[in-house]
């Protein structure tokens, strides 16, 4: 159990991270970034337990709920929640610059293992790798952040397609992308979602705005 002067020390570093963002980035962050990035401060430093996610949705039986947002600019991480409970994002110090995965066991909604790969300065053979370890009967959500797309090559996207992206074929340079599929016959649903960065519509200028993802997906057959 979180006292209020842990969650407030988890808060610390974060805070700092945002202050020098917003001292050395003001001039080309929007205004709206900026109160974005205050508002989220302002509820978490008020209200420690503020629920970091958000599930209107109610699941039919045997279903599970689900929660994603991707990354906004380089400074706001992606939150992955399952079943109203966060398995990836800042308070879990497991998010990072580029694609974002959890793997749940379809069958119990058990996190199997989380994962983020830097398509930016990192090496694809290990996002590659991740991929490949998944077994069937997975169930896999994923979330960009910055740059996802520089070294994702090929292999990778084939990778994915194989657990039901459409979209992932697309992805470029700062495009926004949340997906949740899955691998085996009995994953039957496939969601995602797509923002393509163009400086001429961005919200944040060199990138676009996040976007948010929820809804329902079956819990696989014993």
């Amino acid at each position: 159990m979180f006292t209020v002067r842990g969650v407030l020390l988890l808060l610390l570093p974060v805070v700092i991270l945002i202050t020098f963002i917003l001292h050395k980035y003001s001039e080309s962050l929007t205004d709206e970034l900026q109160h974005i990035l205050s508002k989220s401060l302002d509820e978490s430093s008020a209200n420690p337990a503020v629920n970091l996610c958000p599930m209107p949705i109610t699941c039919p039986e045997k279903h599970f709920s689900f929660f994603i947002q991707s990354g906004a600019a380089g400074a706001v991480a992606p939150r992955i929640c399952f079943q109203a409970q966060m398995v990836l994002g800042t308070a879990m110090k497991n998010a990072g610059f580029g694609i974002n995965i959890v793997i749940i066991n379809g069958k119990t909604g058990e996190v199997v293992t989380t994962g983020d790969f830097d398509m930016w300065g990192g090496d694809v053979k290990e996002l590659i790798t991740f991929l490949k370890s998944i077994e069937t009967g997975s169930i896999v959500l994923m979330a960009t952040y910055d740059d996802s797309a520089t070294k994702l090559n090929d292999e990778g996207r084939k990778l994915i397609t194989e657990l039901g992206s459409s979209m992932i074929q697309s992805l470029g340079f700062r495009d926004n992308w949340v997906f949740v599929g899955g691998k085996g016959a009995d994953v039957t649903s496939h969601l995602e979602k797509f923002k393509k960065s163009d400086r001429a519509v961005n919200l944040y200028e060199g990138w676009p705005e996040l976007i948010v993802l929820e809804g329902c997906i079956p819990m696989l057959r014993e």
